[in-house]
This record gives C-alpha cells, structure tokens and sequence, in this order.
C-alpha cells in the first residue's frame, strides 16, 4: 500500500484542507473585524461612543429649533404677503376712483 492509499494519510490531507478553510475563513473575519472597529472609530471620532450620542442628542435638539423657527418664519412671511396684498388692493382701488 503506497502512502497516498493509506487511510491515516487521506484523514491527514483532508484535516490539512479543513485547516486551510478555517485559517481563510478566519483571516476574513480579521479583515471585517478590524474595518467595524476602523468604521466605528471613524463615526464616533475618538471611538467614545458616549459622547456620540450626546452629539447626536445636541445636534436633534438643534435641528427641532430650527425647524421651528422657519416654520414661525414662514408663518410671519405669509402674513406679511398677506397684508402687502390688501395695501395693493387698497392703492389699485384709490387710483382707480380718481
């Protein structure tokens, strides 16, 4: 029986495949672990992910204001369309007695 043949040999060679496949599978999940943690340092800044989330809670915070004031803005806008339309209206209709 040559070596290729014998049973211990082919168990050898398929332990050395199956070895190969977890060595490649595992070098991946390296290579995703250290991007996650190279995102999540890039997202957060320093990596505090505490201090992101007071950010983000600020930065919400700030955004509802705004929305807020253009909203009053806008409503202050329309009212002073409103009234420049009723002074025209006044001043077409003045002219047009005279």
């Amino acid at each position: 029986m040559s070596n290729a043949e014998r049973p211990e040999f082919r168990a050898l060679e398929q332990l050395e495949a199956a070895i190969k496949l977890v060595s490649d599978e595992l070098a991946v999940w390296r290579r995703r672990a250290h991007k996650a943690e190279s995102d999540r340092v890039d997202l957060s800044g320093d990596g505090d992910i505490v201090s992101a989330r007071a950010r983000i809670l600020q930065l919400e915070g700030e955004n509802k204001e705004l929305l807020s004031r253009v909203h009053h803005t806008r409503k202050r806008v329309t009212e002073l369309l409103t009234r420049l339309r009723f002074l025209e209206e006044q001043t077409a209709a003045g002219e047009a007695r005279r």
